[in-house]
């Protein structure tokens, strides 16, 4: 069984084991950063104060060429910020760091790069060292989050401007302020399920049978009964989303209270075709089509859903809409051009 102090008596061994073959532990510590230096991506190279190189290590594309001034292939404007920031550093001592871009096939290829005096012993300037290490991938990582967080802003600003037309239009047509708010929670309710579909697709939009199944089923009808949904079934951009989610809400709501869903055995149809009106230009033409009472007045009057559907909602899609009420049957039909939404 070992002991504490047997464990001291090791370890003092092994410091002089270490002491007694300085060459080869020297030998083992470079063979260790060599590896180092390949598995990070980083390229070290040593010039003396004429720029000529004495040593390099882990030199890869664009360092390297048939060249002595250590720039390799590097574009003339990227290879002379180098070589003045060399020296630079040769002749006042201080460091430099330098970002360069290199372009290449695909792209651009991005690098941090340090310059460093190595001094003697007397504190005199012997030559300089350079270090390299690609930052491509970190680079673009930081330009898509950049992207992501300009888009974010501008749909939230997008969105606010929604809400304030939708408070705008609410308060116009609400009869007092219980009924404004019913009627204003009802919509913001309504454009946050359309946000969770955008949301859940990175920003990409909504399938349209999802948008209007989510619509129809937030009120506690059964769906699969309720709603018959038919025909293409295109991916929404957010915009268009945003706003063809309010309409259904709407179109959801009247039908709701007054029309095909108030009843148990009522449901809507709804139809969506793609008309293609020159070659190349694809127009999604959008048809909700029930059943409503005839003693049905309130769901003819010309209130806010009206406006929303045959007006606000069309003019925020480039589009043009219909609603059209008689003979007990209510039809709305709204039709957007390509530029909202996705076939493929």
């Amino acid at each position: 069984m070992r002991s504490r102090s047997d464990d001291k008596t090791e370890g003092a061994r092994s410091d002089e084991v270490i002491a007694m073959h300085p060459a080869e532990s020297g030998m083992q510590l470079g063979r260790a950063l060599l590896h180092a230096l390949h598995n990070a991506g980083i390229s070290v190279l040593y010039q003396d104060r004429d720029m000529k190189t004495v040593w390099a290590r882990n030199m890869r594309a664009p360092w390297i060429s048939d060249s002595s001034d250590g720039n390799g292939i590097l574009p003339m404007a990227q290879a002379d910020r180098v070589s003045t920031a060399k020296r630079d550093v040769v002749a006042t001592g201080n460091p430099e760091r330098l970002e360069i871009s290199v372009p290449v096939e695909n792209g651009v290829r991005w690098f941090q790069v340090w310059v460093d005096a190595d001094r003697g012993d007397a504190g005199d300037v012997q030559g300089v060292v350079t270090t390299m290490v690609e930052t491509t991938e970190q680079k673009r990582r930081e330009q898509t989050l950049t992207t992501l967080l300009r888009e974010v802003s501008h749909r939230s600003k997008n969105l606010l401007a929604i809400i304030q037309s939708i408070a705008t239009q609410t308060g116009r047509y609400s009869d007092g302020i219980g009924d404004f708010l019913t009627r204003f929670r009802g919509r913001l309710q309504s454009l946050s399920s359309s946000q969770d579909l955008v949301t859940s697709s990175n920003w990409r939009g909504a399938a349209l049978h999802e948008l209007v199944t989510s619509q129809v089923g937030r009120y506690g009808t059964n769906t699969s009964h309720s709603l018959r949904l038919r025909g293409a079934n295109p991916y929404l951009n957010p915009n268009a989303a945003l706003h063809i989610g309010l309409a259904m809400h709407e179109l959801a709501v009247n039908s709701v209270s007054y029309g095909a869903l108030s009843r148990p055995d009522g449901f809507v149809e709804v139809t969506a075709n793609l008309d293609v009106i020159t070659p190349g230009e694809v127009t999604l033409s959008l048809t909700w089509a029930e059943a409503i009472g005839t003693n049905d007045g309130r769901g003819s009057q010309k209130r806010f859903g009206s406006i929303a559907l045959e007006r606000v909602v069309p003019a925020s899609l480039s589009g043009t809409a219909s609603l059209g009420i008689a003979d007990g049957r209510l039809e709305y039909r709204l039709v957007v051009p390509h530029s909202n939404f996705e076939t493929q």
